[in-house]
């Protein structure tokens, strides 16, 4: 995939014109509590973001904010934005360039950095609804399945424990399942790795994710225990923006390195990339910059030749899959399936390919009321 030519996010279709962007916040129950070496999440917070349009077209998107406050604050952040590009005509570049203005001071990393790509994804799917095309064909592509991995649960629990969870996500159609480390003593990881693998088909994938829990001296000792127990990748086991570090690790490895979720930007990522910082990245949809974010990275990682991965957003990373270059496996959470009309379906432990316009995002209003929260 190369860069976008200038005005290549104008689709084919009915010019369109922003009416308004709200926001809804919702606190969602977790099938599975996502528990990680930094924190335990039971309740999913998604700001869900509606792009309204003068002519009737409705853009969605939907951000986690880990946080409920978080949650308020880019709320306040949507409504902001909301008054500042009504009557603007729907571009997502121009809206980009807009915006990046507008929150110049301010700055555009972290929650605005957020909320911005937030507003990219309403952009494009309202496009693409008013082109009557999938997300994947309006960007080019033919929307087809996408290898996934179940992302749910698996945190730090007993290695039996574990082990019988990890059975539990393969049983739902998977061919792959993550699981979390970071626990307090290298032992007891190396014996949730061993009992999880144990318990799985040798076909199975398992990759393994410490969420930046490790100091470099540490990892190098705990990640070459690990080195040969089967793991398909091990994911962040230092600081996300050591890319050093992660280079040393990645070269002393035979366990492919896994980093990328906390790129904020297409230029962060082209930094990790010079440093040969991993063996393969997984961009963050809300941090890498929304669908124009993607697309970029996308570029970028099929100049390097290197395997691209998603990180959480299912629904929309499987449409932008469809259209990587170098496109490897999509992370599979359910977070949103409560409050949507119609979940992404696994099928034979693929991501089903969406043929309805747009990113597939459409709201069960009830659900919505049920979850909302002020």
């Amino acid at each position: 995939m190369t860069p976008a030519p200038p005005g290549a996010d104008r689709a084919e279709g009915p010019a369109l014109t922003v009416r308004s962007v709200g926001a809804s916040s919702v606190l969602v129950p977790m099938k599975r509590p996502l528990g990680t070496s930094a924190a335990r999440i039971t309740k999913a917070p998604l700001l869900l973001i509606d792009l309204l349009t003068e002519e009737g077209v409705t853009g969605r998107a939907y951000l986690f904010c880990y946080l409920p406050s978080a949650q308020r604050a880019a709320a306040a952040l949507v409504g902001d934005v909301g008054a500042f590009l009504a009557g603007a005509a729907l571009s997502p570049g121009d809206v980009h360039r807009s915006l990046a203005s507008r929150f110049r001071l301010l700055g555009t990393s972290g929650l605005v950095g957020a909320v911005m790509a937030g507003v990219d994804v309403a952009c494009w799917d309202a496009l693409a609804i008013a082109a009557g095309l999938p997300l994947a064909r309006l960007l080019g592509a033919t929307p087809r399945p996408i290898p996934a991995y179940n992302s749910n649960g698996l945190g730090l629990v007993a290695a039996e424990a574990a082990a019988a969870e990890a059975q539990e996500l393969v049983a739902e159609g998977f061919r792959a399942v993550k699981m979390r480390l970071g626990r307090a003593s290298a032992h007891d990881d190396l014996a949730a790795v061993r009992a999880v693998r144990g318990a799985l088909p040798a076909d199975i994938a398992v990759m393994a994710d410490y969420n930046q829990a490790l100091r470099l001296d540490t990892a190098r000792e705990r990640c070459g225990h690990l080195d040969d127990e089967g793991l398909y990748w091990i994911e962040e086991p230092v600081r996300h923006d050591d890319y050093a570090g992660t280079a040393l690790l990645a070269a002393a490895l035979r366990t492919p390195v896994q980093i990328g979720e906390n790129f904020e930007g297409p230029r962060a990522m082209s930094l990790a990339l010079h440093h040969r910082a991993s063996d393969v990245v997984m961009p963050d949809l809300q941090r890498i910059g929304g669908v124009s974010g993607w697309r970029d990275a996308a570029a970028l990682a099929d100049v390097a030749g290197i395997p691209m991965s998603s990180h959480l957003f299912p629904e929309v990373s499987s449409a932008l899959l469809a259209a990587t270059p170098t496109a490897h496996w999509l992370e599979y959470v359910d977070w949103a399936n409560p409050v949507l009309t119609e979940p992404l379906r696994i099928v034979d432990g693929c991501a089903a390919a969406q043929d309805r316009p747009g990113n597939g995002l459409v709201w069960d209003e009830d659900a919505v009321a049920r979850y909302r929260v002020d």
